[in-house]
């Protein structure tokens, strides 16, 4: 499918009110139902029918499913997902989540409505706990293994549940048998526990970090220090005791040491909730902007740091830190990369892609960073690790200032939609880079005076005389045949001839008569500019083939006085390239003449009518390559 443009303008979470619909009839919930209410029938979805392909998609269902009936965020916005009723049973039982009680069903129809939102049960495969907290919550999920957790670890705990993240944590298993399995402390191997408080105590005149866990069976406890009977709260204070709301009870809820829980535990998930998914009385809340961006192949899918080539193509956003900490002299910040839609796309044969960033220290200039950027200068952070993950996500420290962050696959021409969010603990800035571009018409070069030709125009105007005859004019067939002879002898340039489309083009941007033919001085203007427009293209044609790479195309047109937003320059990339993402002159020229006659049509509308249409300049030439 193909990848084109998301507007990655910073902008501010989604409300979980303002739900968008995904039925295909754009119908909301409400009009559904008031639709079946009317009708008296009850609701069957059309967008995912009972039917075989919604419960696989590379495989038939095994055993012959009965669909019965019983008698969610994403991406950063709120998804409205309606569904009926009807479930898929075998032998008069659900196949898939279910109760332990027969008659309770509010969990297999939210798994339906999931499985929908991901094109089928099967997509919903080899998930995890973190992807469905974020799905079901819209927050940004981290991921720690306890054992090389940072040293400030017990603080980012404590950070997150003042800000009610979620926190859940577990023990790993080396093989099936042992899920589920107990240990002599009472622990629970494979276990999904959760993290309900942390907290110091004082204990015989020192103060002992505690952290307090809940399994949910809502039974079997930590029987080490610090557990229910144990003997260490003997000598804790009957106000200590209140204010940790200790009890013994057997109901899955106990305290144990901080450096225990990093002994026995593996990994921890957090889930930092959005500032509209907490309520009005929570006092620390993160500040979150979101980027939706696309990497696109030939243009903007450029690739890690390994590949210099194409790695500065990447879309890169600007982050401004500029409040420290409460009591600290750096910024906390967590960067969320996450790649949209592969789930979905699996039945189209997508996979996960593996995905990371990089974090530079801006050079405080404006404008898409090149290529010798990134050669003379390492990054400032990055993800740990290139992973292929639906999110990739890491907890930053980093000064006060400005910084680059380049989101990117781990190979080039990987394609694919992703959203980028910044989550602070203070309010921090975000700009991309490659969005609201100033696009500028370059001047056109005035003519050498008449009175003083150079030799080469001498040249031109005697082979001039000779193709137009006495009116001095040439139409497209003569310029081409013009241009194609004087490019042939150029021994530096080594390309196809132009075509007659392109002449025709070149006389359509020049022509000021209007009688679709070329006067010699409106020739020698435009040769003034082909002049340029050569010497542009062979710098950017690196190894000298007669033809450019499409990741180059950036350099190439701001070199020739346009600067493009990521939109504009994906929309040429796919026009102009080849399968081999390469550019040959001939079209890298079509490509310069629409620019310009887009950018002076734009111009000329803009000075006889200010209130002629409501769109900028980017907007207008998108219009116009597009016709």
């Amino acid at each position: 499918m193909p990848y084109l443009h998301q507007d990655s303008k910073p902008r501010l979470p989604a409300m979980p009110g303002a739900t968008r619909p995904t039925t295909s009839s754009g119908k909301t919930y409400e009009e559904l139902k008031q639709d079946c209410l009317h009708r008296g029938v009850l609701f069957e979805d059309p967008d995912f029918p009972a039917c075989n392909s919604s419960l696989f998609f590379s495989e038939k269902p095994p055993v012959p499913f009965i669909w019965k009936r019983p008698g969610f965020w994403q991406h950063n916005e709120w998804l409205d997902v309606v569904i009926d009723d009807r479930l898929p049973t075998f032998k008069g039982r659900l196949v898939f989540l279910h109760s332990a009680e027969h008659n309770e069903f509010w969990s297999a129809l939210l798994e339906k409505a999931y499985a929908k939102l991901n094109g089928s049960y099967e997509a919903l495969k080899g998930g995890s706990t973190i992807e469905a907290m974020e799905d079901f919550t819209g927050g940004v999920g981290e991921m720690y293994e306890v054992k090389r957790a940072p040293d400030n670890f017990y603080e980012i705990l404590e950070k997150a549940l003042k800000r009610s993240s979620m926190v859940g944590c577990s023990i790993d298993t080396n093989s099936a048998a042992e899920s589920e399995a107990k240990t002599r402390f009472g622990l629970i191997k494979g276990h999904a526990y959760s993290v309900t408080g942390i907290e110091e105590v004082s204990y015989r005149g020192r103060q002992v970090q505690l952290i307090r866990i809940r399994n949910p069976w809502g039974q079997v406890e930590w029987n080490g220090p610090w557990s229910d009977n144990s003997p260490e709260w003997r000598s804790v204070s009957p106000s200590e005791w209140k204010r940790l709301s200790q009890a013994a009870l057997d109901d899955g809820e106990f305290w144990m040491k901080f450096e225990d829980f990093k002994v026995h535990f593996d990994k921890v998930e957090i889930c930092n909730l959005t500032p509209d998914a907490l309520e009005d009385s929570t006092a620390h809340k993160w500040e979150v902007t979101i980027h939706q961006g696309s990497w696109v192949r030939g243009s903007t899918a450029g690739g890690c740091r390994n590949f210099l080539d194409t790695f500065w193509t990447n879309p890169q956003i600007k982050l401004h830190l500029t409040e420290k900490d409460d009591g600290q002299d750096e910024c906390t910040f967590i960067a969320a990369l996450m790649q949209k839609d592969r789930r979905k796309l699996k039945k189209l044969g997508a996979e996960m892609l593996t995905i990371g960033y990089s974090i530079y220290e801006s050079p405080g200039r404006d404008g898409h960073l090149g290529k010798d950027f990134f050669r003379y200068h390492p990054s400032k952070a990055r993800s740990k690790t290139y992973i292929n993950l639906r999110e990739v996500s890491n907890r930053f420290k980093l000064p006060p200032g400005d910084y680059i962050l380049i989101p990117t696959t781990f190979e080039p021409h990987k394609e694919a939609d992703f959203c980028l969010r910044i989550f602070s603990e203070k309010k921090a800035i975000t700009e991309d880079l490659d969005e609201n571009v100033a696009i500028d018409l370059p001047e056109p070069p005035n003519p050498t005076p008449s009175h003083q030709e150079t030799e080469e125009e001498t040249q031109f105007r005697a082979l001039f005389e000779q193709i137009s005859g006495e009116d001095m004019e040439i139409a497209a067939e003569e310029l081409e045949y013009i241009l194609n002879a004087v490019l042939k002898k150029k021994k530096n340039i080594k390309f196809k001839n132009l075509s007659l489309i392109s002449c025709r083009n070149i006389i359509s941007l020049m022509d000021t008569s209007g009688n679709g033919k070329l006067e010699f001085n409106e020739f020698k203007v435009f040769w003034e500019k082909m002049k340029k427009w050569i010497n542009i293209f062979l710098q950017f044609d690196f190894d000298k083939s007669g033809s450019m790479s499409s990741y180059e195309l950036r350099g190439a047109l701001k070199a020739a006085g346009y600067q493009l937003n990521n939109h504009l320059l994906q929309l040429i990339v796919l026009r102009y390239s080849d399968e081999q993402f390469q550019i040959e002159f001939d079209d890298f020229l079509n490509c310069l003449i629409r620019l310009e006659n887009a950018s002076r049509v734009f111009q000329a509308l803009s000075v006889k009518n200010k209130e002629f249409i409501n769109l900028n300049i980017g907007e207008f030439i998108n219009l116009a390559m597009n016709i």
